[in-house]
């Protein structure tokens, strides 16, 4: 199992947004989240949206790099999958 981020690739404010994710459980994601300090109000249900630089550090840490498709068929895999609501825009996120 494993933390997952996606490519930088949602544009949002000037700045373009990768989403990080575990495939096995919001316990190993908060606490991944919490060592790139994320915080927690940033979490969008499933994920949290995260500027090229903090992907590149979460990479860095040891998070894998897949391709949107892949990140959502194992998230949707490990039954950790929300239904989609319009989570593509990212919150107020961190300053990259």
């Amino acid at each position: 199992m494993a933390i997952l981020v996606d490519r930088a690739i949602w544009r949002w404010r000037g700045r373009r947004w990768a989403h990080l994710v575990s495939d096995s459980g919001y316990a190993e994601l908060h606490a991944f989240a919490d060592r790139l300090e994320l915080r927690r109000e940033w979490f969008q249900g499933d994920h949290y949206d995260v500027p090229e630089a903090v992907r590149a550090e979460a990479v860095r840490l040891g998070a894998v790099a897949v391709g949107s498709r892949e990140l959502v068929v194992r998230l949707r895999d490990a039954g950790l999958r929300k239904p989609h609501r319009d989570q593509h825009l990212p919150a107020e996120g961190p300053a990259a």
